[in-house]
């Protein structure tokens, strides 16, 4: 019990920092991501936040289950680099009995992995794509970012305005150019507000401004000053909830449905959380190392394995959405094939352990035999 406890200390120890990092690093990635989508006018610079936060719970399984993984790995490397496993071995005790407190630590991450990986996940997609859908069906001028050109929804009318004011969409020093069948228009005004008629149809009102009509550089371009100037304004629909990708689709309504795109996003929620579970066991016979060297070797081989394996279970299931494979015959065959690597790599374990217990030297020893000088090494 006592080094069931201290165990249980140092794991969520190593766990906390090395969370504190990993999440670290996607917060800032996903900010730089975000705020460049906002820069270019993508997205509302008022949903900035949001969108963030979104992306980090999406992000979070995988942070998650490489943290669990290099927690164990660092516990169990620097138990081998302190001697202390070589205490632990000489006690009588095996690799196996890691087990049981190694459970009990990574068991809980699993099941908030797949918690996240079923609920949390699908709905934070759900909830980032509506908020891009809404920008991108407001109006065209509450889409101009000040200081910024704005193409139209049309794809014939650019924006450029110097000021918004409040939420009306009422804006200040207003450039306009269209290009249409009659030629090039390019209208400034001093101000300019959305208006909406009885029949809902909405109109860009400038006033105190001028008008260009025709073509640039030629000597028929017709200039009018106005002091109102109506335009209509192109927009899309308002109705919100258009189709939304597999991805962001709620479990329960997912489970409904068949199809090789849909068996596809099943295959991955579906590994996340077995994918939480292996890897942190694959540590404990994956963390040996020798005391006399370095243990930064163990930490690469465990970033290559984790890379290696997330990304096996990304190829089957784009084979299942490309309908290469049958979900049936793909979605397990890689985890069974981990769980018996981990059984193989702690019975090979055991059993080179096994050669250098107390006991079986001190029989070597007596008939005669000395063990072999690497013996130390291993």
């Amino acid at each position: 019990m006592i080094f069931q406890r201290a165990l249980q200390r140092e794991l969520a120890s190593a766990a906390g920092a090395t969370f504190t990092v990993l999440f670290s690093l996607i917060v800032t990635w996903t900010l730089i991501t975000i705020l460049g989508r906002a820069a270019g006018g993508k997205v509302a610079s008022s949903d900035v936040v949001a969108l963030i936060a979104f992306a980090a719970l999406n992000y979070l399984p995988t942070v998650l289950i490489l943290t669990s993984f290099i927690s164990v790995l660092m516990v169990v490397t620097r138990s081998y680099r302190d001697s202390e496993m070589v205490v632990w071995f000489a006690s009588g005790l095996s690799l196996a009995r890691w087990l049981r407190p190694v459970l009990t630590f990574i068991l809980p991450i699993v099941l908030l992995i797949g918690v996240l990986s079923f609920y949390a996940t699908p709905w934070a997609k759900q909830k980032s794509g509506e908020y891009a859908e809404r920008f991108q069906k407001r109006e065209d001028l509450q889409q101009v970012s000040p200081g910024q050109f704005r193409e139209s929804a049309s794809a014939n009318r650019i924006f450029f305005v110097e000021g918004v004011s409040g939420q009306s969409a009422v804006v200040h020093n207003v450039f306009v150019n269209t290009v249409d069948e009659k030629g090039t228009a390019t209208v400034v005004a001093k101000e300019g507000v959305v208006t909406t008629t009885p029949e809902g149809d909405r109109f860009l009102v400038l006033k105190n401004g001028r008008r260009y009509q025709g073509t640039p550089g030629s000597a028929d371009v017709q200039t009018m000053e106005f002091e109102r100037y109506s335009m209509r304004v192109a927009s899309k629909s308002q109705e919100l909830g258009g189709p939304q990708g597999v991805d962001a689709m709620p479990s329960a309504e997912l489970f409904k449905g068949t199809g090789p795109i849909i068996h596809g996003e099943i295959l991955w929620r579906v590994a996340l959380p077995i994918t939480g579970l292996l890897l942190p066991l694959l540590a404990i016979p994956l963390g040996f190392v020798n005391p006399r060297a370095g243990s930064s070797t163990n930490l690469i081989v465990a970033v290559l394995v984790f890379f290696s394996y997330i990304n096996l279970v990304k190829v089957l299931e784009a084979s299942v959405r490309q309908g290469r494979l049958k979900f049936a015959l793909s979605w397990w065959p890689l985890h069974v094939g981990l769980a018996v690597l981990v059984a193989l790599l702690f019975i090979w374990r055991q059993n080179v352990n096994h050669r250098y217990h107390p006991l079986v030297l001190w029989a070597a020893i007596k008939r005669g035999k000395q063990p072999a000088r690497e013996a130390s090494v291993k």
